[in-house]
C-alpha cells in the first residue's frame, strides 16, 4: 500500500504573509515551509502522494499551488480557493484549469471557520458557487467548528451532486473532552451519503503538551463508525501538526486509531477515489 497523505500545506512567508499565525503557541510555524521539506519526512514515513490544500482566501495562491502540483510528482491533487460569491465562478474554475497545472485542481476550500455567520454555507450566492464547484466535477473541502456543523448538513442535503469533505472531523473538542453535541452532528452529516471526512487535524485540537491516543481514540471510533472506511481519508495537517508531533508520529498515530478499519481504504484509495487522484 502506497499512503496517499489527502492534507497538507505549504508557504513560503516571502511570497506573502500567513496572517492566521499569529501568537506565541503559533510562533514556530512562522518560517517557510516548501515541498522540499515535506518530501524527506514523506518519502521516511512511506506517503507516496499527496494532496495539497489552500491556506489563505487570496487568488494568487491557487496557481502556485498548481503550478507545484506539476513540478513535483509528490503532489497529485490541489485543493485550491475561489471566491464562491462571485457570479462568474464557474469561469473562473474552467480558468483555473486551463493554467499550467490545472489538471491538478481537485477541489475547492474556504475558511468557513472564519465566517462570523454560522449559516453562511446555506446563503444563496455561495450555494450558486457550490453548484458550480459540482459542475466542474470538484469536491468541497469544509473547514468548519463545531457549530457550523448543521449547516453543512443542511448544504449537504441540498447539493447531492457535490462531494463534501470534512477536513479535521470538524475540529472536535478534543482538548475539553467534550462530545455533545459534536458526535450527533457528525453523525447528521455522515448519513448523508455525498460526505466523506479527513481523519487529520486531531493532535492540535487536543492538549499539545500532554495529548495520548486515548485522548483522540473517542473522536476516531465517532467518525470510523459513522462514514466507514471507504468514506473516511488520512490527513497529516502538516505542517500544522508539527505543533504537537512529527509527522511520522502523525500517521502512526493514525495507523494506531485504525487498528479496527480498513486501512487501505483509509490510507490510500478513499483519497485516490474521491479527489480522482
Amino acid at each position: 500500500m502506497t499512503v496517499v497523505d489527502a492534507h497538507h500545506h505549504v508557504w513560503d512567508l516571502s511570497v506573502r504573509d500567513q496572517d492566521w499565525i499569529a501568537g506565541p503557541e503559533l510562533w514556530p510555524l512562522r518560517r517557510n515551509f516548501t515541498v522540499a521539506d515535506l518530501a524527506s519526512e514523506a518519502r521516511a514515513a512511506g506517503v507516496g502522494r499527496t494532496v495539497l490544500v489552500q491556506t489563505v482566501t487570496v487568488p494568487e495562491e491557487t496557481p502556485e499551488f498548481l503550478a507545484l502540483a506539476a513540478e513535483h510528482d509528490l503532489i497529485a491533487g490541489v485543493v485550491g480557493w475561489t471566491d464562491l460569491t462571485r457570479p462568474d465562478v464557474a469561469e473562473e474554475l474552467a480558468r483555473l484549469r486551463e493554467l499550467p497545472g490545472g489538471r491538478y485542481l481537485k477541489g475547492i476550500r474556504h475558511q468557513v471557520q472564519g465566517e462570523p455567520d454560522p449559516q453562511w454555507l446555506l446563503r444563496a450566492d455561495v450555494r450558486r458557487g457550490l453548484a458550480a464547484v459540482a459542475e466542474a466535477g470538484l469536491v468541497y473541502d469544509l473547514v468548519v467548528l463545531p457549530h457550523q456543523l448543521p449547516a453543512c448538513t443542511k448544504a449537504a442535503a441540498l447539493l447531492p451532486e457535490l462531494t463534501f469533505v470534512l477536513d479535521h472531523l470538524g475540529k472536535p473538542p478534543i482538548a475539553s473532552a467534550a462530545r455533545e453535541p459534536w458526535t450527533s452532528d457528525v453523525r447528521a452529516l455522515a448519513a448523508l451519503p455525498n460526505t466523506v471526512c479527513k481523519l487529520s487535524g486531531m493532535v492540535t485540537e487536543a492538549d499539545l503538551a500532554s495529548w495520548t491516543v486515548d485522548d483522540l481514540r473517542p473522536y476516531a471510533d465517532v467518525v470510523l463508525e459513522a462514514f466507514g472506511p471507504q468514506r473516511l481519508m488520512y490527513g497529516s495537517d502538516w505542517p500544522v501538526c508539527t505543533l504537537a508531533t512529527s509527522y511520522g508520529q502523525a500517521l502512526a498515530t493514525a495507523r494506531e486509531l485504525t487498528d479496527s478499519g480498513d486501512r487501505t481504504h483509509i490510507f490510500e484509495t478513499t483519497a485516490a477515489r474521491v479527489y480522482d487522484l
